[in-house]
């Protein structure tokens, strides 16, 4: 179980990454954004799935975090 947490805390944080680097790239002014929505339009053209349903992804990676944490650390909540 303590390795499927690791690996969820790692997944979670390259998600993160992922998300945080886009906005950075279009704020800067390194990756062109047609539409303004912080994410580069030559990402949106490939991974447009992983962008549409951001919400849903972090709520899922947060469910699942907050359920492993729950189960390997009862006594903590």
């Amino acid at each position: 179980m303590n390795n499927f947490l690791i690996t969820i805390i790692f997944i979670v944080a390259l998600v993160s990454g992922v998300y945080f680097y886009a906005g950075y790239l279009t704020r800067t002014g390194k990756a062109e954004d047609a539409d303004g929505n912080f994410i580069p339009d030559s990402w949106e053209e490939n991974f447009g799935w992983f962008f549409s349903s951001k919400g849903l992804i972090m709520f899922a990676l947060g469910l699942i975090l907050g359920y492993v944490l729950g189960v390997q650390f009862p006594d903590i909540f």
